[in-house]
């Protein structure tokens, strides 16, 4: 069988037909991405596939980066200033064994959906490819804008500090008729949430800065963030972001909250845990508050064990491929007190639970169940993310959303990632799903009826996307 023909992960009839005649025509909604604005409104050529695939300045793939470490490929031909050629030929070889490995097969994928290269990608293929790929890169349809129309890409939705001017985005939104896709912002607001992490004191003073708001305590940073939300949304802002690697719910005064953010502007590295859970709990229900105000999504991305590798963490940066699953137990239940506790005031907004421990899909599946309501799928699994993002974890996502909620409610799929060629992910997701409900149907499961099945097809590969978010006015 040839790699990744017409039927790669489709292994049933029902499957085939579903993928074929309904979630292959779909268009992508992005609604969760770190591409830059920047480079999507500067619309430059990117020299070689290297630039491209692997390495682009400072920015990356560190999905690839960690898969080259253990193929013992040497730091400078990852993230160091090798040989570009030299780069590309250690991918290569680490690709050759990779199998079982997702990137092999969205290696290929990319290669063969963007570029038309239907061969197996290996060293003795290598020279080839480059001199092919770098070719179609230098032509007008492999530029950024163009990579993502031809994907058929209808939003991307980029990682947004609230301190940020949102210049590219401005930029970008006069040509929005012209380029026939959306680039919005999502506010992520780390730096503010993570208190005991970088210079604290000087950020809220950023942040001041920005809102014109002098923020001094909890009142005062509440008018702030509101003005960031009136701003974001001014530019099409409809979600919000958290990163929470570890989360304790904790109960705080506003007078608490108050010495606290005070005493970090000082100085954060003397926080205690407790002061960190309080005022991120705090902080959290305000957050919560204005995404519901606003009527925005909150996406929750959590329990994960960060930069663990101390000398190249410090050595490189973040996100440079230093990352693991998280294992704080419990994590789950205590977002459930944070919803019960808003349930109190009505103050839950829509909401996306993340976690890259597996352990605690269920009870945040079950967990959600208790808080929702308002006419919509208020709270809902996210798909499976980073370490599971794989065939097996996104079949096991799958299935405990549809077991214990609504899997035709389900808003889908995203990239996660700082690649233009990262949208076949979407295919790959959409095959998995294929044969998820392609299985029901062999098993008798669900009915042999298409028109209901690939509608429900076609709705979580895009049409709940469009009608969850908010993204378009009701005539689009």
């Amino acid at each position: 069988m040839a790699l990744l023909n017409e039927d790669f992960l489709l292994t049933n009839e029902p499957a085939k037909k579903l993928f074929h005649e309904h979630a292959e025509k779909m268009p992508i909604i992005d609604y969760h991405c770190h591409l830059d604005p920047k480079d999507i409104y500067e619309n430059k050529n990117y020299p070689n596939i290297t630039r491209i695939w692997l390495n682009d300045g400072n920015a990356g793939d560190h999905y690839k980066w960690r898969l080259e470490r253990a193929n013992g490929v040497p730091e400078e031909l990852i993230t160091g200033d090798g040989d570009e050629y030299q780069k590309f030929l250690a991918w290569a070889k680490t690709i050759d064994r990779a199998i079982g490995n997702p990137l092999y097969e969205w290696t290929h994928l990319e290669l063969k959906r963007f570029f038309g290269i239907d061969e197996v990608f290996n060293e003795k293929s290598a020279p080839a490819i480059w001199k092919k790929a770098n070719a179609l890169l230098q032509t007008d349809d492999f530029k950024p804008r163009s990579l993502i129309r031809n994907a058929n890409v209808k939003v991307v939705c980029t990682t947004d500090d609230p301190a940020s001017d949102l210049h590219y985005h401005k930029l970008l939104k006069a040509e929005e008729k012209e380029n026939g896709f959306k680039v919005l912002p999502a506010m992520r607001p780390d730096n503010l949430v993570r208190i005991n992490q970088g210079n604290f004191g000087e950020y809220m003073d950023k942040l001041s800065d920005v809102s014109g708001v002098q923020i001094s305590d909890l009142a005062s940073l509440t008018k702030a963030l509101e003005q960031r939300f009136t701003f974001f949304a001014s530019m099409g802002g409809r979600l919000s972001d958290h990163g929470l690697n570890t989360y304790h719910y904790a109960e705080a005064t506003d007078d608490e909250f108050n010495a606290i953010m005070a005493k970090a502007r000082k100085d954060n590295s003397q926080l205690t845990d407790d002061e960190i859970n309080k005022y991120q709990t705090k902080l959290l229900k305000v957050l919560m508050r204005l995404n519901q105000k606003f009527g925005w999504t909150m996406q929750y991305h959590m329990n994960v064990l960060r930069n663990a590798n101390g000398p190249m963490f410090r050595k490189l940066g973040a996100d440079t491929g230093w990352d693991s699953m998280g294992s704080q137990p419990g994590i789950a239940g205590e977002m459930m007190k944070l919803m019960s506790a808003m349930s109190e005031e009505d103050g839950i907004p829509k909401t996306i639970f993340y976690s890259t421990n597996p352990n605690d899909w269920m009870e945040l599946a079950t967990g959600m169940q208790s808080f929702q309501g308002d006419g919509v799928q208020k709270l809902q699994l996210g798909c499976a993310w980073w370490f599971n993002d794989t065939r097996d974890g996104m079949h096991d996502q799958l299935n405990i959303l549809a077991q214990q909620s609504l899997l035709p409610n389900f808003v889908g799929m995203l990239t996660d990632s700082r690649s233009f060629l990262s949208y076949t992910r979407h295919e790959y997701f959409r095959r998995v799903l294929c044969n998820l409900i392609g299985e029901w149907v062999t098993t008798g499961q669900v009915p042999e009826d298409y028109d209901y099945l690939g509608k429900i097809v076609e709705d979580i590969s895009y049409n709940n996307a469009h009608d969850y978010f908010g993204f378009f006015d009701k005539k689009d």
